[in-house]
Order: C-alpha cells, then sequence, then structure tokens
C-alpha cells in the first residue's frame, strides 16, 4: 500500500507522468545543496525517469493490446524502477524547503512532535534512527520517516534503488544515491545528512501525517 499525499504525487497519478515544477529555485538550499547538484538533479535525473517511464508505459500498452505477455513481463522492470524514481523525487522536492521559507524549522508541539516524541523519544532521536538507516543502504536507495498505519507509528525505514515506500505513508524521504550529494560531499555521507536536516520541510511532513 503506497499512499499519496503531496500535492506533487497528483501529477504522477496522470499518464503520461510529467517532471513537477520545483517550489523554489536551484540555489534556494544553499549551501545545504548546491544549485549545480539541484539542476543536474531535477532537470535530467528526475526528467530521465520521467521519460523513461512514458516511454515504457507506451511500451507496456502496445503489449497488452497484442496480448504479448512475455513482453509485457519483460516492461515490468523498468515501469517499476522509473516509476518509483519519479515517485520518489516528487516527494523529495516537497520534503526540501530554504531555511527563509521555515526549512530544517521542527515544530515545538502540534501532532507531529507529539508523535516524534513519543516514538523517537524526540527530534534527536528521529534523527539518529533515520540516519542508521540511511547509512545502513548498500550501494543506491533512500532512507525515509514513514508513518506505519497498522501500528500508527512512525518508522525510520530504507529502501533499494528506487524502490517506492510501500505500506507506509512517507512524510520525509532522503535520497541517498550519490547524484544527490556526491558534488558537494564527495564520499562523506554523514555531512550530507547532517546539512539535509536543516532544510527539511516540516510543515509538509505534518501536513502528510495529518491526512494519514
Amino acid at each position: 500500500m503506497f499512499r499519496a499525499t503531496s500535492r506533487a504525487m497528483s501529477s504522477f497519478n496522470k499518464i503520461p507522468a510529467v517532471l513537477p515544477k520545483l517550489p523554489y529555485s536551484y540555489d534556494a538550499l544553499q549551501p545545504a545543496i548546491s544549485a549545480t547538484i539541484m539542476e543536474l538533479h531535477h532537470s535530467k535525473h528526475h526528467a530521465t525517469y520521467v521519460a523513461n517511464f512514458n516511454k515504457a508505459s507506451e511500451e507496456l500498452s502496445a503489449a497488452i493490446q497484442a496480448q504479448d505477455v512475455k513482453k509485457s513481463i519483460a516492461l515490468q522492470a523498468a515501469i517499476k524502477f522509473n516509476g518509483g524514481g519519479h515517485i520518489n523525487h516528487s516527494l523529495f522536492w516537497e520534503n526540501l524547503a530554504p531555511t527563509s521559507q521555515g526549512g530544517g524549522q521542527f515544530p515545538s508541539s502540534g501532532p507531529l512532535a507529539e508523535q516524534v516524541e513519543k516514538d523517537f523519544g524526540g527530534l534527536d532521536g528521529l534523527k539518529k534512527a533515520v540516519n542508521a538507516a540511511a547509512l545502513g543502504i548498500q550501494g543506491s536507495g533512500w532512507a525515509w520517516l514513514g508513518f506505519n498505519p497498522t501500528t500508527k507509528k512512525l518508522e525510520a525505514v530504507a529502501t533499494a534503488n528506487q524502490d517506492p515506500l510501500l505500506g507506509y505513508v512517507p512524510l520525509v524521504g532522503i535520497d541517498m544515491w550519490e547524484h544527490a550529494f556526491y558534488l558537494d560531499y564527495k564520499n562523506v555521507k554523514q555531512s550530507y545528512l547532517d546539512a539535509i536536516w536543516g532544510v527539511i520541510n516540516w510543515k509538509e511532513a505534518e501536513a502528510r501525517l495529518s491526512k494519514a
């Protein structure tokens, strides 16, 4: 089960998929994330996932019409990878906000603060858990703060490659692919994680939790 709760996700529910516009400029998240990385990440990497997903979707439609079962099965990997890349990045852009627009400002009260205190003992505990999930990824993937609708708890979860977060409501996702940080932080993933918490859009995270 994957629940789409962000504004960006409305574009993903349409085929062909569309590259969403960023809610800020490429240089708005500096120094945490450089303008160079943001431009490449959004206009090149995310755009490629969108293009490849649309291409695979068209080919799948044709294969189904032709009753080509083998081709339909063969296309599933491309749809999963590129569709997941589109979902994850659409969420990721709205996970972030410039400090001038509240980025990094965790609420002192309210439903998110209460849930974090209950499940992690506070913001420091949350960061520690999500960082551990991120640093435990072998290769490329994503670290998430997700709400488990079954247990009604927040959990730190990692997914491999471009797999979306299934079974949870994604509140915060952190891209742990090298293209998200290498130009700025080289191979020091911890420095990237330390910096990105300073531009997390907690208002968006709280809105997703409230909708859950």
